[in-house]
Formats: C-alpha cells, structure tokens, sequence
C-alpha cells in the first residue's frame, strides 16, 4: 500500500515538472529565434523484493516478487526545429534559414566579456554603423565567430549612413561593395549548449565550434518553434495525470486508514 503511495507522488512530481516546462515554452511563443523544450522520463527498473527475516528459509531470503517504484524523472530536451519566417521588410532583421547561430560579444554586469550564441537576428545598427542586439551586445564577423576572437576588429561595422545589402552568405555589400560579412557557425554537439539567459546560449567545455551551411534572410526574422495549440493540449493531458495520482493516493489513503483503524481493532 505504501508502495503505491510512492508511484503516486512519483508520477505527479514527473507531471509538475513537465507542467514548468510546459509553461515557459507558452510564455516564450512569441520570442523571436526561441526553440522549445521537452521532458523525458522512464519508470524505475524492476526491483525483486525479498522477505526480511524469514524464519522459514534460514540464510536464503525468498522472493515475494518484482516491486515498480514508479516514475523517474528524466532529462529536459531542446527542439532544435525550424521556426516559421516573418517578413519584417527592416534591413537589420536576419534570420537564420538552417542549422546554425549568430555570435554575439557580450559582457555580464561585472564587465566580463564572453561570446554568446544566439538564433535571435533582430539588429539594429548604431550611429557608429555597428551592428548590435537589442540589448546592445555587438555581432560578430565571421572570423570572429568561427575563431572564437572576440575583439571590437571582428564586429560587424558598416556605414550608418549608406544603404546596405545582406545576401544568403551573410554578406554585406555597401554601394557594390563587400564591406563585411555576418558571422555563423554551427556547433559540433547541441549537448555542449545551456540555456544563459535573454535568448542566449552558452558553449560549455567540450563543445566546439564549427562552420554552418545555414542561410540569411534579410528583413525577416525567425519565429519561435513553439505550436500554442499542441502545447495547450498538452497541459490538459498532464493535468489529467496529476489529478489521477492524486486520486491514486486519496484511495491509498482510504485503505490504510480501513487497514489500521478498523481491521486492527479486530
């Protein structure tokens, strides 16, 4: 009886987990370049219960059977799918068509400087003609991007007051001119990548750098991958779960209360 219990509670705190992640890829439909997360989970191996003591098989403990402890909360997943295209017709939107990042240069509150990967392309482009992030962090040319040089020589700059083209190579012509290109590169395993925070990723150790095939789209942006309407039917579906285990314990609860209060007063 206790046993069941424990594969309730297991099974609503797997439920409640999915539930958080659930939510943030709800709260993040509408971020630009997001990619949505998912939870995976398994149940407990078989565990062969023995009798503990048992008088009548001296030394040799006799099995009573194979004992599920329920769920086991599993690992959280990064959907690295395609999100949709939306045309914005501003020159400084870029979106990513393929497997790959934008590099950025960013620098913490302390003032340390690190590079970030980003599937974000919503730029502006300063009076300095530097190409920067919404949040100011400076874009990366593509020797600085494939070689991890992060230096004001490898930000993207251009002339703020001349008008200017990106093509699906990343880059930039001004008056028929190339005068930079856009950095992209790809990452050799996406299991070196965290979530840092502001739509970033960081590169963690053992992770590396690699070149991306992946395309540019000027003025347009990429959306994130997030689909509302599965994700809500989704959050039924786990609320069903969650209200099951909590019906499970509630009849577990019952029958302890019967097995104490009532057959051992006999």
């Amino acid at each position: 009886m206790v046993r069941g219990l424990y594969t309730a509670y297991t099974g609503m705190a797997e439920e409640q987990r999915r539930l958080d992640v659930l939510a943030n890829d709800l709260a993040n439909s509408d971020t630009t370049g997001f990619k949505k997360e998912g939870t995976v989970n398994r149940s407990f191996k078989n565990r062969l219960a023995l009798r503990i003591k048992d008088s009548g098989t001296m030394y040799y403990p006799s099995a009573i059977g194979n004992v599920r402890l329920g769920d086991k909360i599993g690992e959280t997943y990064t959907d690295w799918s395609q999100g949709s295209l939306k045309v914005t017709d501003v020159k400084s939107d870029l979106a990513l068509t393929g497997k790959g990042f934008f590099a950025v240069s960013f620098r913490d509150k302390n003032g340390n400087q690190s590079i970030k990967y980003t599937r974000d392309g919503s730029f502006t482009v300063d009076k300095n003609g530097y190409l920067r992030t919404n949040d100011g962090d400076y874009v990366l040319n593509q020797y600085g991007a494939i070689n991890s040089a992060n230096n004001p020589g490898n930000y993207v700059r251009i002339d703020p007051l001349s008008d200017y083209q990106i093509n699906q190579q990343g880059q930039i012509y001004q008056d028929n001119q190339l005068v930079g290109q856009i950095g992209i590169v790809d990452i050799n395993n996406y299991n070196y990548l965290s979530k840092y925070g502001d739509n970033y990723y960081d590169l963690v150790n053992g992770g590396n750098v690699t070149a991306s095939d992946s395309g540019i789209e000027q003025g347009a942006l990429e959306m994130s991958n997030v689909n509302v309407v599965d994700e809500m039917v989704e959050m039924i579906t786990i609320q069903r779960s969650y209200e099951a285990g909590q019906k499970m314990i509630q009849t577990e609860d019952s029958t302890l209360d019967h097995a104490v209060n009532q057959v051992g007063k006999v």
